[in-house]
């Protein structure tokens, strides 16, 4: 997957923050190591010596080269083992003096061999997750502190179940669904007026997921395909084409929130379509809220569009009176 400059550069910055504590780290602990115990800095240095010795007899001329370097590399070995019984004799695991770099593999590189390391790639990810959902309140929100006591326990005339009976059965149905997830995880559709709680309930979710340890983009209709408009017509400098497009595609979790409130043209409704059609086939999760009803869905988009969302999603249909308004009446009467 390709990604901008500014992802490449701040994981590799962090790379090299990690490269350098690690560092740090290690030559404060041999300070303080061969501080205790002199003898093994001693050592240290002879074992160098050595080393520098031999390499530079490779060049020399002698007759008996052989017999040299076999001699150094037995005082070597004897010193080494010296060494290594100065640490373990005092306690110390083996490779206490080593460098501990968080990744072992490339030494917080980035790079083995000049192929790119499994955790370069990981934080590449997630650093363009982190740059999505920069914007978006993943951390405001969760189930504990979703409240039933502001829908009616009273079903309206339009209604056999009361918003209080539904909205239990919803939070339920969306907790189950974030602590399984990915197991048994379909797309869900968030259906229903403002102020009713999707947007809360899709953090939460969100939320859940991410403490799993998968990678969840949480993002607006309006403002990803005004970001995915300037991408694909050239007005972000420095952006790999089609970056976004791609995490959204294979993300573990695409939250889309407020479908239907974005500027509809042909560009936005293929785009979506796209995103969501390659999703579904892909059997990625995904969860699409929006204020609008079914009729007033086919009648912005597709009828090939709406059919996929509806035959691919569990459709979750909240009821009730704008709940917004109701904590705004309660806090001014409160204040």
């Amino acid at each position: 997957m390709g990604y901008s400059k500014d992802v490449y550069d701040e994981a590799l910055a962090e790379l090299m923050v990690r490269r350098n504590r690690a560092e740090n780290e290690n030559e404060v602990t041999r300070r303080e190591f061969f501080k205790k115990y002199p003898r093994a800095l001693e050592l240290e240095q002879k074992i160098a010596q050595i080393a520098v010795m031999a390499a530079r007899s490779v060049f020399s001329e002698k007759s008996d080269l052989r017999t040299a370097l076999e001699r150094m590399k037995e005082q070597s070995l004897r010193l080494q083992e010296e060494y290594r019984e100065i640490i373990l004799k005092n306690g110390y695991p083996r490779d206490y003096l080593e460098v501990h770099y968080q990744c072992s593999q490339c030494s917080d590189t980035g790079y083995i061999d000049g192929k790119m390391c499994s955790c370069l790639k990981t934080l590449l990810r997630q650093k363009a997750y982190d740059k999505l959902n920069n914007s978006s309140p993943l951390s405001l929100s969760d189930f504990k502190s979703f409240s039933l006591e502001y829908y009616s326990r009273t079903p309206d005339e339009t209604k056999t179940v009361s918003p209080y009976s539904r909205m239990e059965k919803i939070l339920a149905f969306c907790r189950e669904y974030a602590f399984n997830f990915p197991n048994g995880s379909n797309s869900l559709l968030l259906q229903g007026g403002p102020g009713l709680g999707k947007t809360h309930l899709s953090l939460a979710i969100a939320k859940t997921v991410i403490a799993k340890g998968y990678g969840v983009i949480y993002v607006s209709a309006p403002d990803i395909l005004s970001t995915l408009e300037k991408e694909k017509f050239g007005r972000l400098r420095d952006e790999a084409v089609n970056e976004t497009e791609r995490i959204l595609k294979e993300c573990d979790l695409l939250i889309l929130d407020d479908l239907g409130t974005e500027f509809n043209t042909p560009f936005t409704s293929a785009c979506i379509y796209n995103i969501v059609n390659t999703r579904m086939m892909t059997k990625k999760p995904t969860i699409i809220s929006t204020n609008l009803s079914l009729t007033q869905l086919q009648k912005l988009y597709s009828m090939r569009m709406v059919s996929r969302i509806i035959g691919e999603t569990t459709r979750l249909e909240f009821i009730g009176s704008d709940i917004r308004q109701k904590k705004y009446d309660d806090s001014m009467r409160k204040g």
